[in-house]
């Protein structure tokens, strides 16, 4: 069975974004809201998390180039980014 590969953006209890990667987002989700996941996300007002976006990828260099490019981006891009993916 082929591998999944999944760019995520989690919105912070601080209203901030955060893009990662995985293989599986459920299971990363409950990693960041028990405070195992990334640094980013382990400061007390940063918790809890919500995923707003994710987007599936045949391969995992597709999906970390996806979460560069969005990690690069301004916030009100990111806003633009986020409302065009939800359509």
């Amino acid at each position: 069975m082929a591998t999944e590969h999944y760019f995520y953006v989690l919105l912070c209890k601080d209203d901030t974004f955060y893009g990662g990667y995985t293989t599986d987002p459920e299971r990363r989700l409950k990693e960041h809201n028990s405070g195992t996941g990334a640094k980013y996300t382990r400061l007390p007002s940063r918790l809890p998390v919500k995923m707003i976006h994710v987007e599936k990828f045949s391969n995992r260099s597709d999906a970390t180039k996806a979460e560069y490019a969005f990690k690069k981006l301004t916030r009100k891009r990111k806003i633009a980014y986020l409302k065009e993916g939800s359509r």
